[in-house]
């Protein structure tokens, strides 16, 4: 049978005081006697509640602005001492300790630090907690019997747990809140880890007047990569039912499809999720109303236009069939007359920088539409550069910079007879966008404004290009083509050129790039060299 440990001495000290004064009267009525410190003990005090000093306990009083108050053996004897051994029993009383048995503390604020970029170093410094980590892990290292409470929230679950046992907790709960307090020990320090990278390398670390705001990333690629992230989302389960999945926030970067607002519809899925980030990025690389109609994580369609009702309707026009329960990304406000033209077909999830009253009523009719609201740009200041892109592989990791490579018109190298027209240009830059998206092999026709064909994920290029052309649903002449690595051999070209495509962007770097720029000199197309690879395996 497990032992009852009474509960008689709590130890309080916390930065966050919410709920603190429900809960330390609800454990004085049952005649536990309180610890505190500082600004603690004053809350308590102005409650009407009787409450002893640490420093009466440890005998020396609040030292150096606070830093010192209870790193002492009085403090943490009496944490670590293991409830009925003798011998901790003899030295305890020797020195005239007593146990304690619940801490309850909440940590200094340094994620909220963090987030004010006008805050110096030395303000953000201050705020890295040393008395309240350590009395946590005491307490939760003797679990068996101390509790360590660091979540407000668990404030009144105790208090009944208490009233029902007659004082005592049981082993399972002292177990589980031990875990919760090494869960955010462990995080609070994974933050204060990335505090001190970008200190290192801004060479700062002797500056404490800077500004937060004036570092910059924490090293991309760190010798030891440690991955900061919370649990946001359980999900009902993965790509397919039988996985379990979950959805988890970079503390290091806060931004992106994680830091966005779900408005209505259903509970997100571990696709939809994917899909969204993928319908998300699409729109960032463009400064006209975009739309990006997204399937199993390719595009389908993708348009700009004047009007963003417009460019929903020529993205949705490049492959209706695929449209069909996709996922939309804007890069403009939902209006009302997009809002119309999405609720008239179904879709899963939308996701824009904001939505117009009208519009949110139009698309409420669809309950189940889920949709989601992100500001453009949305990153943590000083954080974006550090984001990796992150690969599982079995027993390790891949890492990698984003490919956010933008094309320079400038650096553009026409490498056949005859160089693009203006309307051939602007065709091509806007494929080129929209190639990066997409699976490799990746190819996609289009016109100035809009997608007309896309081939993904063919293990060789000439099939991506004939997939491109049979998922064209208007004819296919006129229309230029977006490669997202060279042409190994001539056929992609041929096929293209018999599609009637008149000009093509790649990045060029084969060995047989003479062979492949004489068949578009055959065919009198255009062809330039972009010297940019986008795979997407």
């Amino acid at each position: 049978m497990e032992p009852t440990i009474p509960l008689r001495r709590a130890l309080l000290s916390v930065s966050n005081k919410a709920g603190l004064v429900d809960f330390a009267r609800g454990l004085v009525d049952l005649s536990v006697e309180l610890l505190s410190t500082g600004g603690t003990a004053r809350a308590l005090r102005a409650a009407g509640l009787a409450v002893t000093d640490v420093a009466e306990v440890t005998g020396f009083p609040e030292m150096l602005d606070g830093r010192v108050k209870t790193l002492h053996p009085r403090v943490h004897a009496g944490l670590l001492a293991v409830r009925g051994n003798t011998d901790h029993d003899r030295q305890m009383a020797a020195q005239d300790i007593a146990p304690i048995d619940l801490v309850a503390i909440t940590l200094y604020p340094f994620e909220d630090a963090l987030a004010g970029p006008d805050a110096t170093l030395a303000e953000v410094n201050e705020q890295i907690d040393i008395g309240g980590p350590a009395m946590l892990r005491s307490a939760a290292k003797n679990f068996a019997g101390v509790a360590a409470v660091v979540d407000p929230a668990d404030y009144p679950g105790i208090l009944a747990e208490l009233r029902e046992r007659s004082g005592s907790l049981s082993r399972a709960t002292r177990c589980r809140l031990a875990a919760k307090v090494f869960t955010h020990t462990a995080r609070y320090d994974c933050l204060i880890a990335g505090f001190f990278e970008r200190l290192t390398a801004a060479d700062a670390a002797l500056d404490p007047g800077s500004r937060l705001s004036a570092l910059g990333s924490r090293p991309p690629f760190p010798p030891l990569l440690q991955l900061r992230l919370e649990r946001i989302q359980a999900l009902r389960y993965g790509e397919n039912p039988h996985p379990r999945a979950a959805f988890y926030r970079d503390l290091d970067t806060r931004g992106g499809i994680a830091s966005a607002r779900q408005l209505q519809g259903k509970d997100l899925s571990y696709n939809n999720l994917l899909d969204l980030d993928a319908a998300w990025e699409m729109t960032q690389g463009f400064a006209d109303p975009v739309v990006a109609i997204v399937k199993h994580n390719n595009p389908c369609g993708v348009a700009t236009a004047s009007l963003l009702s417009e460019a929903y309707a020529r993205a949705r026009e490049a492959d209706p069939v695929s449209a069909f329960g996709g996922v939309i990304g804007l890069n403009r406000r939902l209006d009302a007359d997009t809002a119309r033209a999405i609720a008239s077909t179904f879709a899963e999830a939308v996701i824009a920088p904001g939505y117009t009253v009208e519009a949110l009523g139009i698309l409420a009719e669809k309950k189940n539409l889920r949709l989601l609201e992100l500001a453009a740009g949305d990153r943590r200041p000083g954080t974006a550069d550090a984001e990796c892109a992150l690969r599982r592989v079995s027993g390790g990791m891949l890492a990698q910079d984003p490919d956010r490579a933008e094309l320079d018109p400038a650096t553009l190298r026409v490498v056949t007879r005859r160089s693009p027209t203006a309307t051939e240009l602007t065709a091509l830059q806007f494929a080129w966008k929209v190639v990066k998206h997409v699976k490799s092999n990746a190819i996609v026709l289009a016109t100035e404004g809009a997608t007309i064909g896309v081939g993904a994920g063919q293990m060789s290029r000439v099939d991506s290009v004939k997939l491109a052309i049979l998922k064209a649903t208007v004819p296919t002449h006129g229309t230029v083509l977006a490669s997202d690595a060279f042409f190994p051999f001539r056929d992609g070209v041929d096929t293209a050129a018999k599609a009637g495509v008149t000009a093509i962007i790649q990045p060029g770097g084969s060995v047989r790039d003479a062979e492949v720029i004489a068949a578009a000199d055959e065919h009198a197309l255009a062809m330039v060299f972009t010297g940019v690879r986008h795979f997407r395996h």
